[in-house]
């Protein structure tokens, strides 16, 4: 089941898709704890396989874009230290 999304996101990029999966609870735990060991959430663990699977079966459309930055972006607002 996918939720629409209507309109564009931030900086005129569609919004992404949302999609219900329904998981077994020993499948979701294995790959939560291998999002874990590669630093990403289980959502963008999902992703990244999904993406590696279509590539690899010659399915990935190409003008898929790449996957989406996650974290705070790089450089700038680093909180500094109180002055003393």
């Amino acid at each position: 089941m996918t939720v629409p999304s209507g309109g564009s996101g931030p900086k005129g990029r569609p919004q992404r898709k949302q999609v219900l999966l329904r998981l077994d609870p020993s499948v979701y735990e294995a790959l939560a704890r291998w999002a874990s060991d590669d630093l990403r959430s289980a959502n963008a663990q999902i992703e990244f396989l999904l993406r590696k699977a279509l590539a690899d079966a010659g399915r990935l459309p190409r003008d898929t874009g790449p996957l989406p930055r996650r974290g705070r972006p790089p450089g700038g607002s680093a909180p500094r230290p109180p002055s003393a």
